[in-house]
């Protein structure tokens, strides 16, 4: 009977448990599947687990788990492109739409011929013609009583009285001639030694002749000119005392005139004295001035790594003016290599000192990065390429303004972002061995200059004028002997940088110059010892361009000299000097 009992009672047990397997189990899959009806069979749901990240739009380097604001510049936090992750350090992503707003177009490196027919083109202005310049002397002291000869542009011609001028030592003379004259018969050569004194210093026969019929001193003499032209110089004005051999005027015939032009280092060999050039200037762009190379400058100037080339211009009309700019194209002497790379000009990007592109990276997403380049010749709107691109390469050709806003957005390299060099090293790197009065001229500085930065926050240019000229006179004390090489780069800059501070009364103008001193006044103050009481060092990356600006404060909070109100705490301390 208890067997019997035993064996039901398992038996319900195990009809129950299948009973949930069968019934329960339904149950719940017809909830979940209930609850992911509306879902498309296809969804993923990895992602859904992944963490978001917000960033700011204008300080990329910020990155947050939550949405909220900015803690440089207080603006809202955006979502973080997810299409960015797997680029290169200085590689931006720019969408599809991004790309036909902007009318991006990439091109195709190769060989490739200029449709100008090899035409190299220069850029250069009118200048005078050195070879038809003179200068009229004075030829003895004296006083300027009358000045004939006003303005330049004015035209003067050969004995044309210009000038004239009372002169003790002439007046002497007169009288010696005087008295010479009536001796004459008896002491002849006394009277011509007398008489030709006077010819050296160019005075006209009729004037002594006047002299020995009255008998009477002349106090003014008058000066007469001696070459022709137009004034391009007066150096002298009425009451001015002059003496013998110093210039009075200086004139240029411009019946000819020099067509001077700036051609490239690697431009040189294209050119040879003699070469026919066609000239167009914005004056007259309809018209075309045919003339030949006169001057190759055997020098180079190593500042711009240019030549002059020179040609002269016939101007019987004066249509050229001094000054005027004007374009030469010369056909260039060589065939280009059918190995060397071309590009469109509307591709480079010139910064004075480099050359960039944008190159496409990935061939099927829209992925740039700047390269820089070294351009070889120019012919009509071709550059050649000397190096930094290879055959094949996918550069962009038209928008490249574009991509590279949005690289300095995206705190990539770009134009005006050269990325890591000396101006990105560390401020505790920047070591120098300041002597104890440049230390001490610095600590007293500092009341002047945080001053001045609190007079940036409020945007009063009057008293930032004020305080710069304070700043400046206490860094002027700094004994020169006691600055190494390194210190009077800085401290020289320092200077020229609070001057023109100073002397300027617009608040723009003022804070581009604040972001020069502070590049060279930052490293000094970092060095100095024992501050007290201490100061932060503090940085804004929006300020410059994109590119960063540096400032010093006594206060921790930040309070951005270069923006004031309007991004009043955009910033944040980069180092404590103490």
């Amino acid at each position: 009977m208890n067997k019997n009992i035993f064996y039901v009672g398992i038996a319900v047990v195990v009809g129950l448990f299948g009973g949930w397997l069968i019934f329960g189990g339904s149950n719940v899959d017809s909830r979940a599947n209930a609850d992911n009806s509306n879902l498309p069979d296809s969804h993923d749901n990895s992602g859904e687990t992944a963490e978001e990240l917000w960033t700011c739009s204008m300080h990329p380097q910020i990155m947050r788990p939550e949405p909220g604001a900015c803690p440089i510049c207080g603006m809202d936090l955006i979502p973080a492109e997810s299409s960015a992750e797997g680029l290169a350090m200085n590689e931006i992503k720019m969408t599809k739409n991004a790309m036909a707003l902007a009318n991006i177009q990439t091109s195709i490196v190769g060989n490739s011929k200029a449709e100008s027919g090899g035409v190299i083109s220069l850029s250069g202005k009118i200048t005078e013609n050195v070879d038809e310049t003179a200068t009229q002397p004075a030829h003895f002291d004296g006083r300027v009583e009358k000045l004939f000869v006003r303005s330049l542009g004015e035209k003067v011609s050969m004995g044309q009285r210009v000038a004239t001028v009372y002169s003790p030592s002439l007046v002497a003379a007169h009288q010696e001639l005087i008295t010479a004259y009536r001796i004459k018969e008896s002491q002849p050569q006394l009277y011509q030694a007398v008489r030709n004194k006077f010819n050296n210093w160019k005075i006209h026969g009729d004037v002594l002749d006047n002299i020995e019929r009255t008998g009477k001193v002349v106090e003014q003499f008058p000066i007469y000119s001696h070459v022709s032209g137009v004034v391009t110089d007066i150096t002298v004005n009425e009451g001015a005392h002059i003496m013998d051999g110093m210039p009075i005027f200086k004139v240029s015939n411009l019946s000819s005139v020099w067509a001077e032009f700036d051609a490239y280092e690697n431009q040189i060999a294209q050119f040879k004295k003699g070469q026919n050039i066609k000239i167009v200037s914005n004056a007259y762009p309809n018209k075309t001035f045919d003339a030949s190379i006169s001057f190759i400058d055997p020098v180079l100037n190593t500042q711009t790594r240019t030549v002059t080339i020179r040609a002269v211009l016939k101007n019987q009309e004066g249509i050229f003016k001094p000054g005027m700019f004007v374009t030469g194209k010369i056909e260039s002497n060589s065939e280009r290599s059918s190995g060397q790379l071309s590009i469109p000009s509307s591709a480079v990007l010139w910064t004075g000192e480099r050359s960039l592109v944008y190159l496409k990276t990935n061939p099927n997403e829209p992925v740039f990065e700047m390269r820089e380049v070294i351009l070889g010749n120019r012919s009509g709107d071709i550059f050649t390429i000397a190096s930094g691109l290879e055959d094949g390469d996918e550069i962009v050709t038209n928008g490249t303004f574009t991509v590279d806003a949005a690289a300095q957005l995206q705190g990539k390299k770009s134009m005006m972002n050269q990325g890591s060099g000396e101006g990105d090293k560390p401020m505790s790197e920047m070591r120098m061995d300041l002597s104890k009065n440049t230390q001490d001229a610095f600590r007293k500085s500092m009341i002047s200059y945080l001053d001045m930065k609190d007079a940036f926050v409020d945007g009063n240019a009057k008293k930032v004028a004020t305080f710069a000229i304070a700043t400046s006179e206490k860094v002027a004390k700094i004994p020169e002997s006691e600055q190494g090489k390194m210190e009077k780069s800085h401290i020289s800059k320092i200077k020229q940088m609070l001057t023109a501070i100073a002397e300027s009364d617009a608040i723009e103008k003022q804070r581009n110059h604040f972001v020069v001193l502070n590049q060279n006044m930052v490293p000094i103050v970092i060095n100095i010892e024992d501050m007290e009481p201490k100061v932060f060092i503090q940085k804004c990356p929006m300020a410059n361009n994109n590119r960063g600006a540096f400032w010093i404060s006594a206060d921790e909070e930040i309070r951005n000299p270069y923006y004031g109100e309007q991004m009043m705490t955009c910033g944040s301390v980069v180092n404590t000097v103490h």
